[in-house]
């Protein structure tokens, strides 16, 4: 299967099977077009005849013969081989975990109205985890992380600095049994800034190994959602204590994690106030809320976006060249190399690898499951006793997804998001149309952005 596409003048053709990425002029693109479904000959004198003057029926019968090469070198319709082993990694790897996100604060001092877990409180009641239910989540993940060295642990809320002590009493028994058993942590913050102060900042960049900020760009968006209280924005206190934080690591180890949402589909806008503040490792994302909700993304809108993406990966080219470069999540990707093929097509590992811990120690397949009951996995106590559920999460793949399995983005997306999918389908084998319309675009803009730079660096 190949996918075809034209973007910021390159022709371009993915071998979606082997990854391949070809970078062609006009005739090599349509006969690339043509050659599955049309005899040689025929492809052949059809082209010449619309060519004449820029090729003849040598040329592109030469041309045809490269083509045929390729293929037969496995870097051109590449044929999909791939499902018979679907499955297999979470089989093998079926009962150990490497991650967790500990929901140590299920309270926030923000009210922003989009926000998908309920201002914090997941449905549910406002708490805070204790300390010996993160102790015994912390045991929990290495009883059940088999040989895995390296563990991963997010700390989420809400808004975790709501509950900080807790937060470093952790990370110290974390560090204090790492050699005994012989595991390594790495640690995650996700935060709204308002309680960032010195200590945060010094904790964070000596025992977290990434940071994720909450800015939604510009003041005027950032302020219509991300208020507290008393109804007041928040960017006029948390940018400044987001620049300091920033430097104080060095430039690095970080995200700026915008929502884009109805308000500000031309969310490029925003990505450059980021820039503008000195910021460089950025994200946006698309808004997660019911259809209905105001903040929700319309079809108007989606022109609009997926503009936004064109224009941003051209804007990154633009700062490539200016010695200015920056990065955005969504963008990120290794032509060389990338993940297994058995992980492209297992999907994120909720659910399996990757679970989600409430404050009362209950265990649900990710942080966007969290307060939805039918999901509940079990507890870090008893561990997990809902095993129709997990087998579900088990068998999640990109070949369980009947939508997928002729979709060119497959192996980027190994089937998309399942809270997504179940809260726009009722299904976690479902596809969240919307969403895939602009994981596609991104994925264009992403190859042709490494393409453009992988080409830059051979010439």
């Amino acid at each position: 299967m190949i996918h075809q596409y034209k973007l910021n003048g390159y022709n371009i053709v993915l071998d979606v099977c082997s990854g391949s990425i070809h970078l062609v002029d006009e005739i090599a693109y349509d006969l690339i077009a043509g050659y599955e479904s049309e005899n040689r000959a025929a492809l052949i004198a059809r082209l010449a005849a619309q060519y004449v003057g820029k090729t003849n029926e040598t040329e592109l019968s030469e041309a045809y013969d490269q083509l045929t090469a390729l293929k037969e070198a496995g870097k051109l319709f590449t044929p999909d081989n791939y499902e018979p082993m679907a499955g297999q990694l979470k089989a093998k790897t079926s009962g150990v975990i490497k991650a967790l996100c500990l929901h140590v604060a299920h309270t926030c001092n923000l009210n922003c109205s989009y926000c998908f877990a309920s201002q914090g409180k997941y449905h549910g009641d406002r708490a805070i985890m204790s300390f010996e239910v993160g102790k015994r989540a912390l045991d929990f993940l290495v009883e059940h992380s088999g040989t895995r060295k390296n563990l991963e642990v997010d700390f989420f809320g809400g808004e975790p600095l709501m509950n900080f002590q807790v937060v470093k009493d952790l990370v110290a028994y974390a560090r204090s049994i790492e050699q005994e058993k012989g595991k390594h942590f790495r640690f995650t913050l996700t935060t709204n800034g308002m309680l960032v102060d010195d200590e945060v900042i010094d904790f964070a960049n000596r025992e977290c190994h990434n940071v994720v900020l909450s800015l939604d760009g510009r003041q005027e968006i950032h302020d219509r959602f991300r208020v507290d209280y008393a109804g007041k924005g928040s960017w006029e206190r948390i940018v400044p204590k987001f620049q300091k934080f920033v430097r104080a690591r060095g430039g690095k180890g970080y995200y700026m994690r915008g929502t884009f949402t109805h308000a500000n589909p031309d969310f490029l806008k925003d990505i450059q106030t980021m820039l503008d503040l000195g910021f460089t490792e950025l994200s946006m994302e698309p808004v997660v809320c019911a259809p209905d909700d105001p903040s929700a993304l319309t079809e108007a809108d989606k022109p609009i976006v997926m503009r936004q993406y064109e224009d941003l990966a051209k804007l990154m080219l633009e700062r490539d060249r200016e010695g200015r470069p920056f990065t955005f999540y969504h963008y990120m990707i290794d032509l060389t190399g990338g993940p297994c093929i058995y992980k492209r097509i297992s999907g994120c590992g909720s659910g399996t690898e990757y679970m989600a811990v409430t404050p009362w120690g209950d265990l649900y397949p990710c942080h966007q499951f969290v307060g939805e009951e039918q999901f509940k996995l079990g507890d870090i106590w008893t561990g997990v006793t809902n095993h129709e559920i997990q087998d579900q999460f088990a068998a999640c793949n990109v070949y369980a997804r009947e939508e997928c399995k002729t979709c060119w983005a497959r192996l980027y997306c190994s089937g998309g998001c399942a809270a997504n999918a179940y809260h726009a389908t009722g299904r976690i084998t479902g596809t969240y149309q919307y969403g895939c319309d602009l994981f596609k675009k991104r994925m264009e803009c992403a190859l042709m952005l490494a393409a453009a730079r992988q080409l830059r660096i051979e010439n």
